[in-house]
């Protein structure tokens, strides 16, 4: 996968701001889909300060569970548990089939892939393939994510 120029939020005015998501447009497909599961959203957060992503918190199957969505790109993905900088995320077939029509759905196989770092410079500091910016990259020298999902679903001020 090729991390885009933005995923993380970060940019400088050298840099061209990233795309958003439309958050009325993703709350709207969370309220519409999830009942088709016998499911219900139980919670909506917007990124926060410090998050470069969405929130939503659903019971489906009778489980309790978080649909993530970056801010910046239609990168989505499942997790049974969120917190500051922790983040278990799960494949779910049913949500995957659901949500993938609107949003590219990223599998655990993606979002657990390591990210690779380039010690002791932060030019190109991401050896997985990327578009990143400098600012994003300096972020990543300063965070040292340990999984591409990490990345695109970060807790960083």
């Amino acid at each position: 996968m090729i991390l885009p120029n933005g995923i993380t939020g970060f940019y400088s005015a050298n840099h061209q701001k990233p795309p958003t998501i439309d958050e009325k447009q993703f709350k709207q497909n969370c309220f519409s889909l999830i009942p088709h599961l016998n499911g219900v959203i139980v919670g909506f957060k917007g990124p926060q300060m410090g998050t470069n992503f969405f929130d939503v918190e659903a019971r489906v199957f009778n489980k309790h569970l978080h649909i993530l969505l970056n801010a910046h790109y239609p990168f989505m993905a499942f997790a049974n548990k969120v917190e500051y900088g922790k983040v278990a995320f799960f494949d779910e077939p049913e949500l995957v089939t659901l949500f993938s029509p609107f949003y590219n759905v990223l599998d655990t196989k993606k979002l657990n892939e390591p990210v690779i770092l380039k010690l002791g410079s932060k030019k190109n500091s991401v050896q997985n393939e990327n578009n990143l910016n400098d600012d994003e990259l300096k972020q990543i020298a300063y965070w040292k994510p340990e999984r591409i999902g990490d990345i695109i679903f970060n807790y960083w001020d």
